[in-house]
């Protein structure tokens, strides 16, 4: 178990905007009743960059932001089964290149949509309980993976139905894994957290030929030889609580709790004992009435600025590359009162979304500086 370093206190931002960038709100939807728990934008092919999906209740929207704050309809998916409750979608694509919209909840199957003919492409069953998130991995997006209310993590091939690793067992999570997140550079590595206040750094390395084997298999996709990934490389307690939402920041990790922050920290593992070495904390971004679990945030395609919303529907921009962070912005309207369950950055970090538990969706776009 990574210990915390000590000696070098972390940097904390001031809550004061900086209006570096200004934001202005430009549509509010009312999706329906039921509550809104994802929202996120295709940052998977260049030609969708402006397309994005919600889920909330059985049912899976696809929306396309237009000029001028207008967000048309442009699909909608209504799963056969009406208890279905949704919590997480991610962007995938077949290995041609056709748009799959990927999303898992309370039922743990997780549906994988083919976008350009709105058909199921596969589903996929094999979690023991609910699913809490889905993510893709950006170098190969025929891969996700999943976290799950069962202590697992799963790794698919959505093009071949495979279910390739299971990342759980001796070393794995003793509770439910709330999220989890691809590594941006290094295609082996994922890290996942939950409600056992961990963080869990994996490698795939030495399983990659069988995540190989996914893409050519043609027999049955249940007779594919799954392997269990029983340790991680690394586990941190940076938290003392539910620990619902990770991302990595180039090598380091941006994680949050029910304490109204985000941490960025380093993870310095001893390469002779796995699962060991320390946790290097370095900025703590505020959140105010950030309390309630199952509040995600989301960065831009770059990183270069986090959107976070809170329990009382307020959002906050961080600016995460800078020392003290930055507050860009500060987002909040009077209609606005319902605890915000995600938000999603635009590619360039120019429009801000944000889902809530009340079935609305809100647009932000960020005001042109005056030339």
């Amino acid at each position: 178990m990574a210990k915390i370093a000590l000696g070098c206190e972390p940097v904390v931002g001031s809550l004061t905007p900086s209006k570096k960038r200004e934001y202005r709100l430009t549509n509010r939807l009312q999706e329906g009743k039921r509550p809104l728990y994802a929202v996120v934008f295709n940052f998977i092919d260049s030609r969708y960059f402006n397309v994005f999906a919600t889920v909330g209740g059985n049912r899976v929207t696809v929306y396309q932001c237009l000029d001028e704050g207008v967000i048309a309809v442009l699909q909608s998916y209504v799963d056969e089964d009406k208890d279905e409750s949704f919590y997480t979608v991610s962007w995938a694509c077949n290995i041609d290149g056709a748009p799959f919209v990927v999303a898992g909840g309370i039922n743990g199957i997780m549906r994988v949509i083919n976008a350009s003919n709105e058909e199921i492409h596969k589903s996929f069953v094999g979690h023991g309980d609910s699913i809490n998130e889905i993510r893709t991995q950006p170098l190969k997006p025929s891969l996700v993976i999943s976290a799950s209310k069962d202590e697992s993590v799963r790794l698919w091939n959505v093009h071949t139905g495979i279910c390739i690793l299971i990342f759980a067992g001796a070393g794995g999570h003793r509770n439910e894994v709330l999220s989890v997140d691809f590594h941006p550079s290094d295609i082996y590595r994922i890290a996942s957290c939950g409600m056992d206040n961990t963080v869990k750094i994996w490698s795939m390395k030495e399983f990659w030929t069988y995540v190989e084997k996914s893409f050519t298999w043609t027999d049955c996709p249940s007779k594919f030889p799954t392997k269990y990934v029983q340790f991680p490389v690394f586990i941190a307690s940076v938290h003392s609580n539910y620990v619902d939402c990770n991302r990595w920041l180039g090598d380091f990790m941006l994680s949050k709790s029910v304490d109204n922050e985000i941490v960025l920290w380093e993870p310095k593992m001893k390469e002779q004992s796995p699962g060991e070495g320390t946790a290097d904390i370095l900025q703590k971004y505020p959140v105010p009435e950030c309390d309630i679990w199952f509040i995600k945030f989301s960065c831009d395609f770059n990183y270069n600025a986090a959107a976070i919303g809170n329990r009382e529907g307020k959002i906050y921009v961080w600016e995460l590359q800078s020392s003290p962070p930055v507050l860009i912005a500060r987002l909040s309207h009077a209609q606005s009162k319902s605890p915000v369950r995600q938000t999603a950055m635009s590619f360039d970090g120019s429009t801000i979304l944000s889902c809530c538990e009340d079935g609305s969706i809100w647009r932000w776009d960020s005001i042109p500086p005056p030339s």
